[in-house]
């Protein structure tokens, strides 16, 4: 099965957090992960992507324009897969929660599968989705690391073990 972990990253904070949460789904068996930067797009594997997992910096309190922009123009049928997002910012309090809230709006107007397991699977809590301030610290990195194992697992239980 495979999952796509599309980014947006002006700073390299996020592609490499985007790195963190591919080797939390990766260490789910069965299952295919790549990441790629909006600037860089597999689409063939994302049309193919039972889930994707979105990531971006956050700018003035909210998600970039740069991942709005993709979410408006790209041709990627995404109806149906499940969905995930994360954010990076530069300070606690930046507005990483409306960023995750912002892509989550996008995705459910898509037609996608919104989940986090939010506080459903206990501590480490995941809510909206993974937040790093910028790269991440280790517990943070882990965080992110354990929201894609969440959507790997959850993945499979939707969509199986077949492609």
């Amino acid at each position: 099965m495979k999952i796509a972990i599309i980014y947006h990253s002006e700073s390299e904070n996020t592609k490499k957090v985007a790195e963190v949460v591919a080797q939390g789904a990766s260490s789910v068996t069965s299952v295919e992960v790549k990441t790629m930067s909006i600037e860089d797009f597999d689409m063939a594997f994302a049309a193919e992507a039972k889930a994707i997992i979105f990531g971006c910096p956050t700018y003035c309190g909210t998600f970039s324009w740069q991942i709005k922009k993709w979410f408006d123009t790209t041709k990627v049928n995404l109806e149906g897969k499940l969905g995930a997002a994360f954010a990076t910012e530069n300070y606690l309090g930046g507005g990483a929660d409306v960023a995750e809230l912002g892509m989550i709006g996008h995705m459910l107007v898509r037609g996608m599968l919104v989940y986090s397991a939010g506080a459903g699977k206990g501590a480490p809590f995941t809510h909206y989705g993974a937040v790093t301030i910028k790269e991440g610290a280790d517990w943070e990195q882990e965080r992110a690391k354990i929201l894609g194992k969440r959507i790997a697992e959850k993945s499979l239980e939707l969509f199986g073990h077949k492609e």
